[in-house]
């Protein structure tokens, strides 16, 4: 069974998914920079790149948002007799320079990175993602028994044969077991909403936004208040009525399972949430074996280290590793979903011999991203014990919402060691020493470098006070970080 936490804070609020009693996803949610995945703006074509094939889009962000012409839905044509979808066409035959343009968010801003956007317009409601300008019918692929799929093709075809509007459908997980009467309210609100986005759109100026997605207390309802969920704790009152109010409209078997949770303990912190959080941050995740995985993210991709740690096995070598690659890929699937890590991913498992362990290694990696909600993709014949797959980023990753760059190493993951300052500072004061007006030199630093410069390095200290041949004085500063230091001339 899973629940559904939602901690509220003035300018903040934070969702978790837990499953079997632990965490598996965490969505954070701020006033100051809230995700806009989803959204729909009017903007305006400021620039068209042929080479590219791409087109910049200025929808009144700091900036532009980037489309491609495999998002542009009159530039992409309607799939061949056989099945296969023919190349997108030439950009510049569909958007040119200062064009006004409805377009939706595909994946936030990214570092130094706009928008994504495509002009295939989605509107998601409980049970249907309505596409007007999609055909067809799909279903959602978590519902896997083809015999359910085809009845529910039928059913949303014969449903929106007498629907206004036309369009295409997505057959959410969440309409598994739903009454045909719960898809047909749902294919008239979303009607409703088009024509309401249609009307906005006109009206509204260029690069500005015409529909925002919902607030993330709704977005967990919506999205994963399946009958699999015992319930849904809110630690705000306010919260918890709006989150209510809105399942009573849209699921209002569901409403009672929305709890208002007044208990004096922080809820993340009864449930160890915070502590969950905390461990997302860092690069080093421990295994129960005493094998540890280390996590680096960089803006191309993110690399994952198996070790076996101390860890020594009970058998042999061969076993030994691969029970902790096993180990590892339990903690890695569920790593990829806290910390919401996209792009590509390397996985550097921990080199077997038997090719036998290697295929149910594969096996136990797919199995264990089945879960996975983001679609992920294992690509085939990697060499050296590497694992290569792609994870669907929509988002932004957990450690780029909460973390920002190192002052100290601006962003490098590493800062210079304190022996390398000493030595630093060595050359600065030989350099700075050498000029005829100086009477004496004063060494601000960090009081582990003045510590190390009285201490291993006070050989190097008493050479430099020889070459300059004046006063030196040391003093700590507790405000400086390692890497920082002042030579001051009197």
């Amino acid at each position: 069974m899973r629940e559904i936490l939602v901690n509220v804070s003035p300018r903040e609020t934070r969702a978790a998914l837990i499953e079997n009693g632990g965490v598996q996803e965490l969505y954070v949610e701020r006033t100051s920079r809230r995700g806009i995945v989803g959204n729909l703006y009017k903007g305006r074509v400021s620039r068209v790149l042929p080479g590219m094939q791409a087109a910049f889009i200025d929808i009144g962000l700091e900036r532009t948002a980037f489309l491609h012409v495999g998002d542009i839905a009159s530039a992409v044509p309607a799939e061949a007799e056989g099945g296969t979808p023919p190349p997108p066409q030439d950009i510049t035959r569909h958007v040119m320079p200062g064009q006004d343009l409805l377009v939706q968010v595909l994946k936030d801003p990214l570092g130094t990175k706009g928008a994504r956007l495509t002009t295939f317009v989605s509107l998601p409601s409980r049970f249907l993602v309505y596409m007007p300008f999609g055909r067809g019918v799909g279903v959602s692929a978590r519902i896997e028994e083809e015999e359910i799929r085809e009845r529910y093709r039928t059913l949303v075809r014969e449903l929106a044969a007498s629907s206004p509007g036309e369009g295409g459908y997505i057959v959410r997980t969440a309409a598994h077991r739903s009454p045909p009467e719960a898809l047909r309210a749902d294919m008239l609100y979303l009607a409703r909403l088009w024509e309401h986005v249609r009307q906005e759109c006109q009206q509204a100026p260029t690069g500005t936004l015409v529909h925002a997605d919902l607030p993330l207390g709704a977005r967990m309802l919506r999205d994963e208040l399946g009958p699999d969920v015992r319930r849904v704790l809110v630690d705000s009152a306010d919260e918890s009525a709006r989150m209510r109010q809105f399942a009573a409209s849209f699921m209002p078997e569901a409403v009672e399972r929305v709890e208002h949770y007044a208990g004096a303990r922080p809820l993340f912190e009864l449930h160890g949430v915070e502590e969950e959080i905390a461990r997302a941050l860092e690069r080093k995740v421990q295994l129960k074996s005493g094998g540890y995985i280390v996590i680096d993210q960089t803006e191309s991709m993110t690399t994952v280290d198996v070790n076996t740690g101390g860890y020594v096995g009970t058998r042999s070598a061969e076993d030994t590793v691969f029970r902790t690659n096993l180990e590892a890929v339990v903690t890695i699937a569920r790593q990829l979903r806290l910390r919401n890590l996209g792009g590509i991913i390397i996985i550097d498992f921990i080199d077997m011999q038997d090719a036998a362990h290697r295929e149910q290694l594969l096996a136990a990696l797919q199995e264990a991203l089945a879960a996975d909600r983001a679609q992920t993709q294992i690509a085939p014949g990697a060499p050296l014990g590497l694992v290569a797959l792609t994870r669907k980023r929509t988002r932004e990753s957990l450690g780029h919402l909460l973390c920002e760059p190192c002052p100290t190493c601006q962003g490098r993951g590493f800062v210079r060691s304190v022996e390398t300052v000493c030595h630093e500072i060595y050359r600065e004061a030989l350099c700075q020493g050498a000029q005829p007006q100086v009477r004496e030199l004063l060494i601000l630093a960090h009081a582990e470098v003045v510590e190390r410069l009285l201490d291993e390095e006070a050989p190097l200290f008493a050479e430099l006070e020889q070459r300059v041949r004046k006063p030196i004085r040391l003093q700590s500063e507790a405000l400086y970080s390692i890497e920082q230091f002042d030579v001051v001339l009197a």
